[in-house]
């Protein structure tokens, strides 16, 4: 017998929580739009997968489990209304694979992908063994999500609906509270009080870690303190008072490795990633502010770090013909942009860094047009292909030319096949070309690499 049904079983977040569920011993089954790539992973896994919604796939007496982006017109999901089915929040399906254990939750605008593949890989190379969900391909491990012996779960908590607040984590860590998702919260004042709702679900013996240089951060960390909760934080700049604190120093940046001290208290502990760029340092300043709540060998665990070795597309190596190097990155808020271009800045020397952007939503290109073409400025060239609309319907006058009239650094806007011939065409030997949003943009990589194929054939 069927125990869950996922619709939209296809999706990062969905597939990850049907291989938790699967691992803990439930029979699972589900259905997405189309067939993929992870739907056959899934199926290797005897996982029971349909490609396509039907209501007579709906397993009789099981739970279904939805994301916010599942529509009551679904047949399925309707279907289950009608027949009175219970119907949980794939979050909530998530708290039931993690019940029983130490629950670490990473949430932010951005960075919350890397920061918990970060922590489930130290943690792993550490020997503590932990079960983790993480939005995003873990290059160690090759999946999102594993069922672990250990003590520790590691889960992405995603604010991007509200859903982040069915949990109720022993470690709260919060990279940023930069507003986004606007669309759901309606204000930033919104925004920002469901991460205080946030931080009251922490375990009274529980506690907070916050990025310091992030202001919104750094003001959550603060009112925590004043409301009597226990906080780290870290940062390159700043720092919590009342909290517990860990300064980064000596940082040295190179293409592929990035070397730190942190200082706590009188300790100097030294740290050494194989990955670069400044937000990755205080990702992983993050993950080790988590060990030490949890009482790991501080030096251990900075060690441990090195074990990370990326996500997939977050800054994703894809291939390299005749001197020019393709990357695929999941960046889709101008801060995210900001960061990934500095790292394509390190990565790429004395070459150029030619970016294919494809905007993500119509309401997140309307409210962060400038701030996305200042973000863009950190390119040498910028190809814009059509806003990819997700879940949202088209909104009049709104197009990625908004964001083209903030910037001279525009070569074109408009459908994703033509814009990645422009972006193949502006890269040259030394250069690197970044395929950049959280849409279908990461398809125009094969046909980036196949028009440089076809120049040096």
């Amino acid at each position: 017998m069927i125990d869950y049904h996922l619709i939209g079983i296809g999706g990062a977040g969905m597939s990850v929580v049907a291989e938790l569920l699967q691992a803990r011993g439930y029979e699972v089954s589900g259905s997405d739009q189309a067939d993929s790539a992870t739907l056959t992973r899934l199926r290797n896994l005897g996982i029971t997968v349909f490609a396509g919604h039907k209501a007579e796939q709906v397993p009789p007496q099981a739970t279904v489990v939805i994301s916010t982006a599942v529509k009551e017109t679904n047949p399925e999901l309707a279907y289950a209304l009608k027949m009175g089915m219970p119907v949980i929040h794939r979050s909530e399906a998530l708290a039931l694979a993690a019940s029983g254990l130490e629950f670490i939750a990473v949430a932010g605008a951005h960075g919350k992908t890397t920061t918990s593949g970060m922590l489930a890989a130290a943690f792993s190379a550490l020997g503590a063994d932990p079960s983790f969900a993480v939005g995003g391909i873990v290059s160690k491990f090759g999946t999102g999500a594993r069922l672990g012996a250990g003590p520790f779960f590691i889960a992405e908590a995603d604010e991007s609906d509200g859903s982040f607040l069915n949990y109720a984590p022993r470690v709260a860590l919060v990279t940023n509270v930069e507003p986004d998702h606007l669309d759901h919260y309606g204000s930033e004042a919104a925004f920002e009080a469901a991460f205080d709702k946030f931080v009251s679900k922490i375990t009274a013996e529980g506690a907070l870690v916050v990025c310091a240089d992030d202001p919104g951060a750094q003001a959550l960390g603060n009112r925590a303190v004043a409301a009597g909760r226990r906080v780290w934080a870290y940062g390159l700049e700043n720092i919590v008072e009342g909290g517990e604190n860990l300064k980064i120093s000596q940082l040295e940046l190179f293409e592929n490795k990035a070397k730190f001290v942190v200082e706590y208290g009188v300790k100097q502990i030294p740290v050494e990633l194989n990955v670069t760029g400044a937000h990755n340092v205080l990702n992983a300043t993050g993950a080790l502010a988590v060990g030490l709540e949890l009482g790991l060998d501080v030096g251990t665990v900075a060690e441990s770090l090195a074990a990370f070795s990326g996500t997939g597309r977050r800054f994703e190596f894809k291939g390299e013909i005749s001197q020019r190097r393709l990357f695929d990155d999941y960046a889709h808020h101008p801060s995210e942009v900001q960061a990934a271009l500095k790292q394509a800045r390190i990565v790429a020397g004395s070459g150029k860094v030619v970016v294919l952007f494809q905007p993500h939503l119509y309401s997140r290109t309307l409210n962060f047009q400038a701030e996305f073409a200042s973000a863009l400025e950190l390119a040498d060239a910028v190809v814009l292909a059509d806003i990819y609309g997700a879940r949202e319907e088209p909104m009049g006058g709104v197009t990625s030319h908004l964001i083209a009239e903030h910037t001279e650094k525009v070569s074109f806007v408009g459908a994703l096949e033509a814009a990645a011939k422009v972006a193949a065409d502006l890269t040259h030997a030394g250069d690197i070309c970044i395929t950049m949003g959280a849409g279908s943009v990461t398809g125009a990589g094969e046909l980036i690499l196949k028009a440089w194929q076809n120049q040096f054939e």
